[in-house]
Order: structure tokens, then C-alpha cells, then sequence
């Protein structure tokens, strides 16, 4: 059956992407700091290339994309994953922490609701960020605290998630590493990539009792979005060509790697998992 999404896991059917078309870099993050720290300007022309060839690797797969309309002034939209959270039921809408990002939220809560996608309610307290989430199974969330998602706003999401049968686990991580999707992405069933030098123990040991095959890669990774990609379910996984090591480790599993050409829009702190709110995928 069809539902939102109530995995991390299973085929993807329908994402929600959103162009760059404002995008510049901002002091928000230890990537793009480093950038700006160069005096390097976006180039947004190359980053809508680049996001059209996104659109078409998703598409090629057999993803149904929603877009929606980039706004002026809001110049970090692209990373469409970090307005909330997409679950079963329905779509958990995230506060920003911020003030460059601060706004996003509403608008994309009112693009869901064009779509048809239910709200389960709205994190009005702390903050919180998509980039920081991940189903465990289909009812234990594992939610980071890193830099933007605080354990106000973890707390506030359960208390709103509770009724729904979720429970969400706080995983705190140093700030430098942004969200735990920079740390720890789950690119298949029981199937992770992973930064472990980086992550509470605790955490390593959840995994390891629900029996994880763990690809690790080194704490300098986080900041080249090793793991940042995105599963697409039946074996698929969809990364970027630069991420050569991490592909070989994917497709030595049996997994198929689908690669777009990303380069510029990886310098503002996000990869394929960042930029991609998952609307619906298929359950068995």
C-alpha cells in the first residue's frame, strides 16, 4: 500500500524538491564557512544545472518531483529536507533556528497542504530540523541535537508525535557536524553509512542490537557529505559522482548507485539527502 512515509527505507515514489534560484552562501554552517572564508561566491547557474540533472536522476527512476517556488530572500530553500518531517500520517512541520532559514517553514507547509499531504502539527518551541531525522523502524525515531534541533524542540515533536505511536530518541553530536544526516544515513534496510567516530556510543549500540551493516567513513568525511545521500528503496541508492569510496562500499553490498553531477551545491552545506523531502514512499 501506499502511504506518506513510514520508513527510511522503502520505495520512494514521491519527493518535494525546490530550486536554487535565490540561493547564496551564508555563515551557517562549517562548510559554507570555510567557503565565504575564500571569498567564494555561488554559482547559481551551475547549481540549477546541477539541479536539473537531480530532478532528471529522480525522475529516471521512476520518482514522481514536486517543486516548489523558490522566494527571494530565502536563499537556503534548495535543502528542501529541513522544514520538518514526513511520517505515515502525515508531515511534522520543524521551527528553524536560523534567521536565514526562519520563514521557510510556512511556506512549505502551505505547499504541502496544496499537495494534499496532511499536517500532524507544527514544533512551536526550541528547534527543529528535518536534516536531523531518521525512522529506526517504523515506529522509533532516532532525532539528532547538532547544531540546529535543540532538545527543546526534539521533546516538543515527541510530545506531538506521541499520540501517533512514535517514539523519538535525542542524539546529541558535536555542533561542527550540522545534522545527523551528515553523520549517519540509512541507505537500506538494517543498511547505514556511518561517521562513528562522531557518534554517541549509546547510539552505536542501538544499531548494533537491531544489527546494522555499518559503512564507516572517517570524521572528515562528514564535511565532504559521505553520507549524505538518499535511498530509493529496491536497491537503490542515489548519491553524487565525487563520492567515489562510499559507492564502491555501496554497490560491494548489492546495492545499485544512481549518481548525479553535484559539485557547487554541495559547498552550501548539503547533499542529495539535504535536498529532498520524501512525500511518499511504498510500503510492502
Amino acid at each position: 500500500m501506499t502511504t506518506c512515509v513510514a520508513d527510511s527505507w522503502s520505495e520512494l515514489t514521491r519527493v518535494l524538491l525546490c530550486p536554487p534560484t535565490y540561493f547564496s552562501f551564508q555563515p551557517i554552517n562549517e562548510i559554507t564557512n570555510k567557503v565565504l572564508a575564500s571569498g567564494a561566491v555561488a554559482d547559481v547557474a551551475v547549481m540549477e544545472k546541477e539541479h536539473a540533472s537531480f530532478v532528471e536522476a529522480y525522475e529516471s527512476a521512476g520518482v514522481t518531483v514536486e517543486l516548489m517556488e523558490p522566494v527571494p530572500g530565502l536563499p537556503y530553500m534548495v535543502y528542501a529536507r529541513d522544514f520538518g518531517a514526513c511520517f505515515a500520517e502525515g508531515a511534522l512541520i520543524g521551527r528553524f533556528c536560523t534567521p536565514q532559514r526562519q520563514g521557510e517553514e510556512l511556506l512549505y507547509k502551505k505547499r504541502l497542504e496544496e499537495l494534499g499531504v496532511p499536517i500532524l502539527g507544527k514544533v512551536w518551541r526550541g528547534t527543529l530540523e528535518g536534516g536531523d531525522f531518521w525512522f529506526l523502524d517504523e515506529t522509533t525515531i532516532a532525532h539528532g541535537v547538532i547544531a540546529r534541533s535543540d532538545f527543546t524542540g526534539v521533546q516538543c515533536a515527541s510530545e506531538i508525535l506521541k499520540p501517533y505511536g512514535y517514539e523519538v530518541i535525542p542524539i546529541p553530536v558535536d555542533s561542527k557536524n550540522l545534522h545527523l544526516d551528515m553523520c549517519f544515513n540509512i541507505v537500506a534496510e538494517k543498511t547505514a553509512v556511518i561517521a562513528k567516530d562522531v557518534l554517541p556510543d549509546f547510539f552505536l549500540a542501538k544499531l548494533a542490537k537491531r544489527h546494522f551493516d555499518l559503512i564507516e567513513i572517517p570524521a572528515e568525511g562528514v564535511f565532504k557529505h559521505h553520507c549524505n545521500i538518499q535511498a530509493l528503496g529496491r536497491g537503490r541508492v542515489l548519491t553524487f559522482e565525487a563520492n567515489s569510496e562510499v559507492n564502491k562500499a555501496l554497490v560491494s553490498r548489492g546495492l545499485e548507485v544512481v549518481t548525479a553531477p553535484l559539485w557547487e551545491t554541495l559547498k552550501g552545506g548539503g547533499g542529495p539527502h539535504c535536498m529532498t523531502f520524501p512525500l511518499e514512499r511504498k510500503s510492502a
